[in-house]
């Protein structure tokens, strides 16, 4: 095991900015009052919160009494879903995509035993590239849909799909629209002021430096809205529980901060995961780009080594202190490949060797060079032990791009 960590992990989870550390430590010691409290010890904090709340409005274009504090982006993706078949009780149907975050396609996959009602889910396909299709999609509206969700950015992939166009689509037939933003937040810009047909959009706090355990559903005003939590008078009667307010705090920063950084986000971030993307499938043959080539978010790529298993890479990443996914953190545990390359029809013998890099704001390009170099010769020790690399591609060399019949 080496001393080294190169952390390019970050689509699972970020490290806590410095910043954000800062302004929390507080509201663990000092400053520990309930912000429900009458007493002006408490009133302090409450304050802080409608501060943190402003900021997270800021960075998306909402307005800070449409943000509501959650627990994590899977209780912001089920608030949202509940809400609307609570609000149209008499709508059965739900639109969604076959590469959604477990938080959504599993609760989906659940609803029926979950609610006790019958429903219908749609599931949208999505090509090789991992898009849409927008004419499919508003033919599969119905007058019995009650909500679309739809994620915002593919947590494995990076690909950005069109959120504003198909909430637009979704509220000219009077249909709710929710997004699971959590990939897409402080990394591309958001103006819900002019994507103004999103009715509910998720973020995670853990996603943009800040910490775990702490997330947001922002509700249009308007829209209408079911508590998910049951309890006091909290978030304005719209989610039960005392606030974290450590992390609310964190996370008000963690969006103030993601503000100023979306240039360095969409520049030099871009920049290195071009650089890495370009090295890996230049010095490696049958190596192939999962996902739309310029349609992703910044600091994501997502690349298949035919003929390899992708816990064994990690695995041997691991020993260099490079750490890197083999998909979503949610469903690392399982031996099946992602459901996300599957749905794009990615082969089987390269979908099983696909590897995520997410980077940040706090990588840098000597961490880049560094997996450039370890890398290549990982994959050729693995294959070199492959009997499905040696059985269909022995003595194969120099190609950049899988040219298999796999």
């Amino acid at each position: 095991m080496s001393d080294k960590v190169v952390y390019m992990d970050n689509n699972a989870t970020t490290r806590v900015a410095p910043e954000v550390l800062e302004v929390m430590l507080p509201y663990f010691s000092d400053l520990y009052g309930n912000p429900s409290s009458m007493h002006t010890f408490g009133g302090q904090v409450e304050i802080a919160i409608s501060e943190a709340r402003e900021k997270i409005a800021n960075l998306i274009g909402a307005s800070s009494d449409e943000i509501i504090f959650t627990s994590c982006g899977t209780e912001s993706d089920s608030t949202a879903i509940f809400s609307a078949l609570q609000a149209y009780p008499e709508k059965r149907h739900i639109v969604t995509t076959r590469v959604e975050h477990p938080a959504v396609k599993n609760l989906c996959e659940n609803i029926d035993k979950i609610t006790g009602h019958k429903h219908k889910v749609t599931s949208l396909p999505v090509d090789r590239e991992g898009m849409l299709d927008l004419q499919r999609y508003e033919e599969s509206l119905t007058d019995d849909t009650a909500i679309v969700s739809v994620m915002w950015a593919n947590n494995e992939t990076g690909v950005v799909f069109p959120v504003a166009e198909m909430a637009a689509i979704a509220k000219s037939r009077g249909i709710l629209f929710h997004t699971d933003a959590v990939q897409a937040v402080g990394k591309i810009p958001i103006d819900l002021n002019v994507t103004s047909s999103v009715d509910f959009l998720s973020i995670s706090g853990h996603k943009l430096h800040a910490s775990k355990g702490i997330g947001v559903l922002y509700v249009r005003r308007g829209t209408p809205y079911a508590p998910f939590l049951i309890g006091g008078h909290q978030e304005h009667g719209r989610r039960g529980g005392t606030e974290n307010v450590a992390s609310i705090v964190g996370l008000g920063k963690a969006c103030e901060l993601a503000g100023e950084r979306m240039e360095e986000e969409n520049t030099r971030v871009k920049a290195l995961r071009d650089k890495l993307e370009k090295g890996l499938l230049d010095s490696i043959s049958h190596s192939m780009l999962n996902g739309h080539k310029t349609e992703r978010i910044p600091n994501t790529t997502s690349v298949s080594f035919e003929s390899v298993e992708g816990e064994a890479i990690l695995l041997h990443l691991d020993r260099f202190g490079i750490c890197a996914s083999s998909g979503s953190a949610c469903t690392s545990g399982s031996l099946e490949p992602s459901h996300v390359l599957r749905a794009m029809g990615v082969p089987f013998t390269a979908a099983h060797g696909s590897i995520r890099f997410s980077l940040s704001v706090y990588n840098v390009e000597e961490e880049v060079d560094y997996i450039l170099e370890k890398l290549p010769s990982i994959i050729q020790n693995l294959r070199d032990l492959s009997p499905f690399w040696k059985g269909n591609h022995s003595g194969a060399v120099g190609s950049s791009q899988c040219k298999c019949s796999c």
